[in-house]
């Protein structure tokens, strides 16, 4: 009896202290919290205090029993009600609190060992014969139903409110809401993920459980999403939302933008680069390098996990339906621009899931060509035929000349716009072969790529060309930037290049024979380079999920720059159709190389970035629903 009697001064003490520590001077909701716990502590203490230990009314033990489940709940609702306010408390108020609560949450279990019915008579002899006096009143009909339904009630409350610690705290259920990680994951899948070990945080507060966790290359994480805004207001309503998707194990998201639109947050992807490292995805190859290596080596091991043609995957076919499990295919998204319709002047939009999934087939393997065809390009040769083009160019141009710092302001970089380029193809013709500075600027885009590039060795010497080539290199001199993925940037801009060249010159030729437009759409030469310009529209368009630069960048000096302590960096499996670390969620445009001033352009929306372990929540476990996908996930 001295045992319980002690823990129940102790648990009164750390009630009150709990109270006033829940304070609050902010006219918000942050001031709910204070007469929350005062309430709760002044029942809790006069039914524990006098009722049970001065008055020894036995009969009201099962109310005193519920409070004292119910403490550690009340009390971290106040916490979070304190802390849903516009400003954040002090870490070492939260650090008190913090534990406060979790002293409370102690003597309550231990409380309520003692009170128990099978040891709570057993302390007092007064208790005892007080319950053989008055034994508990069985109750019938209507009686009897309402209580049970307040039992119910009862055990569901509290049901709720451990979840939502075992959530907090234990581990979390989230459901799939995009196609990222296919064929890992399918939308609406269901993951559970372990949170124990990632350091979680009481809600709305930085204090937490010690990181345990130790992620490496392939693990599948769970993490907030670093796009969205990290204001005290986003985290109570992000927070207030994920309770409520606890409550309905994940069927109701609430958790919108200022638009209204559902966040895309927390995300579910794949650790690809580790702190300490500097990474390139290259053709699809991820490369990386520490300041111990010094030197790109290709991560084999992360083509286990990267997709990019799903139509390989037979597990992706419902073969009784012969539907598709995924609903976008992103390869063979029905395109709003067809250069090689435009160029023909006709016009397919309909396709069948056959037809998808060939054309998805058939893209990537177009995708492999052109790749192919960017690592064999010999810049001598290309050198030698933008030479030729525009000097044939310059013999059918009859605009005259204008002062050489005029010429670039002839044609923007929207005008640059890789699809502009070739779909506008014939317009500009037209103009570069009648304006004045046409056949200069046409000169100017052909050839100072190169020149540049002689420029830069203080050679006059085409030959000199011949030094730069891949070869299977990764980084080096031979390599236009020092590194591949900026060499094929600048490859890729000569091709087009050439594409749009020969496409002028055929177009110049024709004109002057005095063709008419319908011999022109005719014209197997044209035809033949709209196909490559297709072909190189849809790679570049999409060259951000194939391709992405060194990251994090060199510094100002040339020396590397690595992925700080404690960070990663995520990406989806499905990386045609995953809007990742890699990407911000704005497109803009820029030139494919900044080598050349008069750079093709594109629109991406590149913009790399790490993320601390502190914004991940845990690393997926199991894939737990449909119960035909039920896994246990390891990397």
């Amino acid at each position: 009896m001295k045992n319980l009697k002690l823990f129940l001064y102790i648990n009164a003490i750390l009630a009150i202290l709990f109270s006033f520590l829940s304070l609050s001077f902010n006219l918000d909701v942050s001031i709910i919290a204070f007469p929350l716990s005062c309430i709760f502590t002044v029942f809790l203490l006069y039914m524990s205090l006098k009722v049970l230990l001065i008055e020894g009314k036995i009969s009201k033990l099962g109310s005193i029993r519920r409070l004292f489940q119910y403490e550690p709940f009340v009390f971290i609702t106040a916490f979070v009600i304190q802390r849903a306010g516009k400003n954040a408390m002090p870490y070492a108020l939260d650090m008190i609190s913090v534990f406060v609560w979790l002293f409370i949450t102690v003597f309550s279990f231990i409380i309520l060992y003692y009170l128990n019915e099978k040891r709570v008579f057993t302390l007092n002899k007064d208790w005892e014969q007080a319950h053989k006096n008055n034994p508990p009143q069985v109750y019938k009909g209507l009686k009897r139903a309402g209580i049970e339904a307040l039992e119910w009630i009862d055990a569901l409350v509290q049901a709720v409110f451990t979840l939502v610690l075992l959530n907090i705290f234990i581990f979390q259920l989230y459901a799939i809401p995009s196609e990222s990680m296919v064929p890992t994951f399918l939308v609406k899948d269901r993951v559970a993920v372990v949170k124990l070990f990632s350091g979680p945080t009481f809600p709305l507060s930085k204090v937490g459980l010690p990181y345990i966790q130790n992620y490496k290359r392939g693990d599948i994480v769970v993490f907030r999403n670093p796009h969205y805004k990290d204001d005290r207001k986003s985290e109570v309503k992000t927070f207030l939302s994920q309770f409520i998707l606890m409550l309905t194990f994940t069927f109701v998201k609430t958790n919108t933008d200022e638009n209204g639109e559902l966040k895309a947050d927390p995300l579910v992807k794949r650790i690809v680069g580790l702190h300490g490292e500097q990474i390139m995805l290259m053709d699809g190859a991820l490369y990386a390098r520490s300041e111990d290596t010094g030197t790109f080596k290709k991560i084999d091991e992360e083509q286990n996990w990267a997709a990019w043609n799903v139509c390989e995957n037979g597990d992706l076919y419902n073969l009784t339906t012969n539907k598709l499990k995924i609903e976008k295919l992103p390869i063979t998204e029905i395109r709003n621009t067809d250069i090689i319709n435009i160029g023909r002047n006709t016009s397919q939009w309909s396709y069948t899931l056959s037809e998808a999934i060939s054309e998805e087939n058939s893209l990537y393997e177009s995708v492999l060509e052109i790749e192919q065809e960017r690592r064999s390009l010999d810049l001598l040769s290309a050198a030698i035929e933008c030479k030729s083009l525009s000097e044939q160019f310059s013999s059918l141009a009859h605009g005259g000349d204008i002062a050489e710092d005029s010429v670039s302001s002839l044609f923007n970089s929207n005008d640059l716009y890789v699809y502009n380029l070739f779909s506008n193809v014939n317009d500009m013709t037209n103009s570069l072969l009648s304006i004045a500075g046409g056949k200069q600027w046409f000169e100017h885009f052909m050839n100072d790529w190169y020149l540049n590039i002689l420029k830069d060795k203080e050679s006059t010497n085409l030959s000199d060309l011949a030094l730069y080539s891949e070869n299977g290199a990764v980084e080096g001199e031979s390599l236009i930037g020092g590194n591949l993925y900026d060499d094929s940037c600048f490859r890729l801009n000569i091709m087009a290049k050439l594409v749009f060249g020969r496409l002028v010159l055929r177009n110049a030729i024709l004109s002057s024979e005095g063709l008419g437009i319908g011999a022109m759409r005719n014209d197997e030469v044209r035809a033949d380079s709209f196909i490559k310009a297709q072909k190189l529209f849809d790679y570049i368009i999409r060259m951000d999920q194939r391709n992405m630069p060194v990251f994090p960048a060199d510094n100002a000096d040339g020396s590397h720059s690595y992925i700080p302590e404690h960070c990663y960096f995520m990406m989806g499996d499905n990386r045609y159709n995953s809007l990742d670390m890699r990407h911000s969620y704005e497109r803009k445009l820029v030139p494919l190389t900044s080598r050349d001033e008069y750079s093709v352009s594109y629109k991406t929306n590149m913009e790399p970035q790490y993320v601390n372990r502190s914004r991940i929540q845990g690393k997926a476990s199991l894939r737990f629903w449909p119960l035909s996908r039920f896994k246990l996930l390891h990397n």
